[in-house]
């Protein structure tokens, strides 16, 4: 066991946890009508709370288990069986490995909150998300991290899918399953109500980008060079894309939002998240600069071409994000294109195979939208007896 390596990560994992709660939380509450911010929260908190339980029973396991398996880690720890404060992966205590990976396994269901705010069913919440960080989540990361079929001596080759911190694994999961989920809920009844609250919005926004520097910069697991490289070139493409998207906004609508740049912070980071490891600043530079407006593009094209009402811009953020840096990968010479490409190909039909299946099964077990009268008058009172406005917007 590494001392350094371990306080990082333990520093790590609590930023990453930090980037749920609050900082997603905010972020989204902030985004909706005012009767339906409490919701948000309680959707965000809740996942982290089940997310983690799960993760434990057989999340870490499916994983990062030992079966041997190109598919599947197996159920060999379940409940963490066999794992005590001696045993270690790498230089860090298993331990704190199975909990930093936690924190993974909550932000990225919680991050497909986005797409159905404001007319989603509370339990099809909970049990949809509980069953896809299993079935879906839990095996992709196995393929790519745990040392499964789309990793280095897999299918690919000795070369196999590079992705430092998740656009594959994360991003292009949530991003799809969000989609899918707006698709089959159908648009809220009140699309065109602007944000309550843009200030949540950047303040959740702000806590984002510092929980990133957990998320890109501990996916090293090292206190090294690497990890200082990783927090520096997530930073870059941040600040970038931010600018990128404001400027490309002011272009075309004569204005630069609070809202706008704020989102082009959250482009930058996804767009980096898979290309942490293997790029430096100049790199960082290009990817932030194409995302802010790469991905604004995306919002307009899914919201007014394709009428879907991803709410909060899931797929066109996350989505578009973790897909481009992936293949950025590649554009720098740091990864093989036929595996970046055919991990992208993979993942994503095994995530829309196994959401499409989700999204029926649970709909047969738990309404997956509220009706009309809850959602005329909020989620907030209606689903959970509480409000946060006396008056309500």
């Amino acid at each position: 066991m590494n001392g350094a390596d371990t306080a990082w990560i333990i520093v790590a994992t609590a930023l990453v946890l930090f980037m749920t709660l609050p900082g997603l939380a905010l972020f989204y509450g902030g985004l909706v009508r005012a009767r339906n911010v409490l919701s948000v929260f309680m959707q965000c908190y809740a996942i982290a709370c089940l997310m983690s339980i799960l993760w434990l029973v057989a999340g870490y396991s499916i994983a990062f288990g030992d079966s041997g398996s190109p598919y599947w880690g197996g159920l060999g720890k379940m409940f963490l069986a066999g794992v005590t404060a001696d045993s270690l992966t790498g230089t860090l205590p298993e331990v704190l490995f199975f909990v930093f990976q936690m924190t993974f396994a909550i932000i990225t269901p919680a991050l497909i909150v986005g797409a159905y705010v404001e007319r989603i069913g509370f339990g099809f919440v909970l049990l949809f998300s509980g069953l896809w960080m299993l079935l879906c989540y839990a095996p992709v990361v196995h393929w790519i991290w745990g040392g499964g079929m789309l990793s280095d001596g897999g299918i690919f080759g000795e070369v196999g899918v590079k992705d430092f911190a998740g656009g594959i694994v994360v991003h292009e999961t949530a991003g799809i399953a969000a989609l899918l989920v707006a698709v089959f809920l159908g648009p809220r009844r009140h699309r065109t109500t602007p944000p309550h609250n843009p200030g949540f919005v950047m303040i959740g926004a702000a806590m984002l980008w510092v929980g990133w520097f957990g998320f890109n910069g501990g996916s090293q697991l090292a206190a090294d060079g690497g990890a200082a490289m990783a927090l520096t070139v997530t930073h870059i493409s941040a600040a970038t894309a931010s600018l990128t998207w404001a400027l490309w906004e002011k272009i075309k609508y004569g204005k630069a939002s609070l809202v706008g740049i704020v989102t082009g912070t959250i482009a930058g980071l996804a767009s980096i998240t898979p290309a942490s490891g293997f790029i430096g600043p100049v790199e960082a530079l290009v990817i932030g600069g194409i995302a802010g407006i790469l991905c604004q593009e995306a919002v307009t094209v899914i919201r007014n071409k394709l009428m879907i009402d991803d709410t909060l811009d899931v797929f066109a953020v996350h989505g578009i994000g973790g897909i481009f840096g992936t293949i950025m990968i590649a554009v720098f010479g740091a990864g093989s294109w036929a595996a970046q490409l055919g991990g992208l190909a993979v993942v994503g039909a095994f995530t829309v195979v196994v959401t499409v299946v989700l999204i029926k099964l649970v709909g047969l077990i738990t309404p997956i939208r509220v009706d009309h009268e809850t959602e005329v008058n909020g989620l907030d009172l209606e689903v959970h007896g509480e409000r946060a406005y006396d008056i309500m917007s």
